[in-house]
């Protein structure tokens, strides 16, 4: 793991976010390999973007807000309310916020060196959309 030289707070919320999509991405997509292998590569793409798109990541922190700490809430919504001047064309406003506050919470894990907590909030937020079927 890279040690970061500044605390997680102080690093641009946005770029957590930058950080947390790339973990999030590896993740899901070592756990469909894992769970899919005899997938094409083609077919574990399509289902991994189901779950780290602006939706997906949507509606997997709304699954598990209630289970962060404090500090954690903080660290997801200041990449929340952090103003992006892009957002992607399948996704509304509000979902692009959410997702970039679950990325930037992620981030601020892995800077942080919370690995065991990281692991956890996606371990629960992968399988919160697996239970809940709420993905496309």
């Amino acid at each position: 793991m890279i040690r970061f030289t500044k605390p997680a707070n102080e690093y641009n919320a946005l770029v957590l976010a930058y950080i947390g999509d790339s973990l999030y991405d590896v993740y899901v997509r070592s756990r469909i390999i894992e769970e899919h292998s005899g997938m094409t590569a083609h077919k574990m793409h399509v289902e991994a973007i189901k779950f780290v798109s602006a939706h997906g990541q949507s509606e997997a922190v709304k699954n598990i807000e209630g289970k962060l700490s404090e500090s954690e809430l903080s660290a997801y919504k200041r990449g929340r309310n952090t103003k992006s001047f892009t957002v992607p064309k399948n996704a509304d406003v509000g979902e692009y916020r959410r997702a970039t506050g679950f990325e930037a919470l992620l981030g601020w894990l892995y800077v942080s060196g919370s690995e065991e907590r990281l692991d956890e909030v996606m371990k629960l937020s992968y399988e919160s959309l697996l239970a809940g079927g709420n993905i496309v």
